[in-house]
Order: structure tokens, then sequence, then C-alpha cells
């Protein structure tokens, strides 16, 4: 198929008539037909079936979209990059990041970047890190963070900030005494919200606890940082969690360091293969700028 017949293809699959496939196009209806007409001629099939006037596609048709579909957003990628290059936006910076980093480090660095290039084109997306190293090694972003190093070999990863795990309350839970104090395993005590078993940093706080002779007994369940910190302000629990979640919504959480101590580091990830551009360099210090500051501040 050529591009042009995707394009009809798809948007045909899309609106399900001719008159409407016309219109997303902004082509003549006698034009989406002809189209369609010489795409189903060189497959040598049909691909809808016409019923009053609507187009309803045929498992073969199903089956096509599918494997047309990656070829139709990079389609659409291109013209967006057209359309940047036409209108001197001559860069376009991908960054993914972890659910976690996403809301507590990046709204803070990505206002003070784009104060820099205000016109600078800037994808985001969030993904755990697993997705992420696909997605850096298919060239798919540029950048990526995450509180986990991959130890990948086409994955260069640098630390650009650093703190300690934290357990998190809801305001008021400690004394003005206690609040100042360590907490321990052996203080895992009422209801506690759990991270889910694949993740590394909630490993470490379960193998602390039973190094220390205490079995934590989790009721809930959370897949993110985040989840954890909404439902302790919400009154649902305490949860132990990263630095940087720990220290947005402090006016509604109180923290304590956990210990025994665990390190936990934000790494900025990029490919080995592809150095940053040099907008991409200046975000990738905005960010780490940000998160240091979110830490000191809180």
């Amino acid at each position: 198929m050529r591009l042009r017949h995707i394009e009809v293809f798809h948007a045909i699959m899309q609106v399900g008539t001719i008159s409407g496939a016309a219109q997303v196009l902004h082509i003549s209806q006698p034009a989406v037909t002809k189209v369609l007409q010489h795409a189903e001629l060189q497959l040598g099939m049909p691909l809808f079936e016409r019923v009053r006037g609507k187009l309803y596609p045929k498992p073969e048709a199903h089956r096509l979209f599918i494997e047309t579909e990656k070829l139709h957003r990079d389609l659409q990628g291109i013209r967006r990059l057209a359309a940047s290059l036409k209108g001197r936006v001559v860069e376009t910076i991908r960054l993914v990041a972890t659910p976690t980093i996403a809301i507590s480090v990046l709204p803070a660095a990505m206002s003070a970047w784009r104060r820099q290039f205000p016109s600078t084109r800037c994808e985001l997306a969030t993904f755990h890190t697993s997705e992420i190293v696909n997605t850096l090694r298919l060239g798919e972003a540029d950048l990526a963070l995450s509180l986990q190093d991959p130890r990948h070999p086409g994955i260069v990863a640098e630390a650009i900030a650093a703190g300690p795990m934290m357990a998190i309350a809801r305001r008021g839970s400690w004394s003005a005494a206690e609040r100042h104090l360590p907490f321990t395993p052996q203080q895992l005590t009422g209801e506690w919200i759990g991270h889910a078993d694949n993740d590394p940093l909630g490993e470490l706080v379960v193998n602390a606890c039973e190094e220390a002779g205490v079995l934590p007994l989790f009721h809930t369940v959370v897949q993110t940082y985040q989840i954890a910190r909404s439902l302790v302000e919400a009154g649902a629990g305490m949860a132990v969690v990263d630095p940087f979640t720990a220290a947005s919504g402090l006016d509604k959480i109180e923290r304590r360091v956990w210990t025994p101590e665990i390190p936990v580091q934000l790494f900025l990830l990029t490919a080995s293969h592809a150095p940053l551009s040099h907008g991409a360099r200046e975000l990738a210090n905005s960010i780490g700028a940000a998160a240091r500051a979110c830490l000191t501040s809180a």
C-alpha cells in the first residue's frame, strides 16, 4: 500500500464513512473513493462491507490496521517535524520519566528550562524503568529519568540527585519530638501501604524489616509512590517512599528518615550511541537542579 492509501484507510477505519474520511483528510469524497478502490485493487481483496452508506471493516482490514498503525504514526511524526522545521523550531526533545519523578520533579524543572528554550518542542511521557530501557534503545526517546540504574550495556546512567528513603504519615500522626527521630522497622504498627513485589526500593524496605526480625503486613499494595502518598494524605495508612515523593505535599504529610538508611539516586538515562543535544543537556541540568532543590527545600 502507498502512503496515500494508508492515510485514507486509517481515516475510514476511524470514522466509518467516505464523507467523514474526506472531512478528516480535507479532500473530496470522490478522491477518497478512488484511493480506496485503488488500494483494494492492489491488495486483490475488498477491505470493507458497504451497507447503507457506511463501511464496515472486514477481518482483513482489522489485521491490516494493526500492522500499518506504526507506519501511520511515523508519518504523522514526519509531518510534525516538517512543520517544526518550516516554523524554525528545529529541535524536538523527547523525555520519558517514571511517574514519581514526572509529578514531583519535572514541573519545576520544565518551568525553569522553558524560560531558556521557549520555542523548543518537548514531548513528555511516563513509563516504568523496564519500558524506558526499550524506549531509549529503539530511539523513541532522547533522555529518561528513573530511580533505578538499569545496568544495561546500551544505556548510560548518570546520578543527578540523591536522598534517603522516608517514612511518611498524615500530618499530625507524630509528636514534635518523634518527627526529628529516624523511623525503624520496629515502629511498623497500624495500617501500612506496601509496594508491588517487583519494586526494587520496596524490596529493600522489606529486607530491612526481615533483618530486624519484623514481618511487615500490607493490606494495601500500590504500583507507584505517588499513589502511596495520596493514600497517606487521605488517612489510609502510612508508607515508606522515595525522598522526592516525600518532599512534595508536606502541607498534608510529615516524614521521617527510614533507618537503616536506604540511599536513593535519581538517574539520567540516555542511549550510549546517542549524545544529547544542547537543549536536551540543558533540560537535564534543569532537572538535576530542580531535584536537588526539592530535597533541600523540604
